[in-house]
């Protein structure tokens, strides 16, 4: 039987959280193509005949501005010293830079295991551009393993298992098979509301924007709805009418996507109530970003 920790690393937008939830069966982390939308570590658990696999979705890597992104980075750097297994996720679409340089230097001076994952091959014109990354990776890092793969489409989903498996340590389950995620109800709600703020509001309001969710109310008999109110934070006053929209039409969309979301979640109706708020310093709230999940 095998047991372990395995952390997907990376530069924001490489695709760590759609592979998160690939390797799930279901969405656990929310997913966007704006960079920096996962902020918090997620766990996961997927159970295997071989063994067992503790997945944990990392902020990307990035230069932090604010005390929130200091947060989501040192969240993803401290979790390469708690893992046994660190996952790098690479866009084979995006030239190497810095970013990745500097999260390359990361994982060479940790004591994890490193298996490399280049990441959105079926975005490649020419699949012999896969073969010199490799080449450099395999040189740049004692890596256990590389595998292509598109997590998006699922292509080399059971090849990573394979070698994710092989490279754990031999132990006993870290958790009851019915543990799926450290995800709470709350938190999720949040999430997939700011999702639905990403994708609707795109480059308007590309990561200035936080959900906090003011009252969560389980249904009090079967049948009746869970009660839902949750706060859409912005930066400036300027940007509280991109979310409401003309005659409130944008967060009357962002409210039905995300209701149609949380009622599948829940299992069961949700009433779900939307607001706009202003908070100029959110991102460098102390108390706030406790609030929202973001390790000190």
């Amino acid at each position: 039987m095998k047991a372990g920790y395995v952390a997907f690393v990376g530069r924001p937008n490489a695709g760590k959280s759609t592979l998160m939830n690939k390797l799930m069966g279901q969405k656990v982390a929310i997913v966007s193509d704006k960079p920096q939308t996962t902020r918090h570590r997620i766990t996961g658990v997927r159970n295997e005949p071989g063994g067992q696999i503790v997945f944990i979705d990392t902020p990307g890597i990035h230069k932090p501005e604010h005390r929130m992104n200091q947060r989501m980075v040192d969240a993803a750097v401290d979790t390469l010293r708690e893992v046994d297994v660190a996952v790098l996720v690479v866009d084979v679409t995006e030239k190497p830079g810095a970013g990745d340089r500097y999260v390359i230097e990361l994982l060479g001076s940790a004591k994890c295991k490193v298996i490399v994952v280049l990441n959105k091959i079926d975005r490649l014109k020419q699949k012999n551009q896969l073969l010199p990354l490799m080449e450099s990776y395999a040189k740049a890092l004692p890596v256990e393993a590389i595998v292509p793969m598109s997590a998006f489409h699922g292509d080399g989903l059971d090849a990573l298992v394979k070698e994710l498996l092989a490279a754990l340590p031999e132990g006993p389950p870290l958790f009851d098979e019915e543990y799926f995620t450290d995800q709470t109800e709350r938190t999720l709600a949040a999430e997939l509301i700011r999702e639905k703020v990403l994708r609707h509001t795109r480059d308007e309001l590309p990561y200035m924007t936080a959900v906090v969710i003011d009252q969560f109310e389980e249904p009090a008999e079967p049948g009746e709805p869970t009660k839902i109110y949750a706060s859409i934070l912005v930066d400036h006053q300027s940007q509280k009418p991109i979310i409401i929209g003309k005659n409130g039409e944008m967060i009357r969309l962002i409210g039905t996507e995300a209701r149609a979301d949380l009622q599948e979640l829940l299992q069961g109706k949700v009433f779900l109530d939307l607001h706009v708020k202003v908070r100029g310093d959110w991102r460098d709230d102390e108390r706030l970003l406790d609030e929202l999940g973001l390790r000190r």
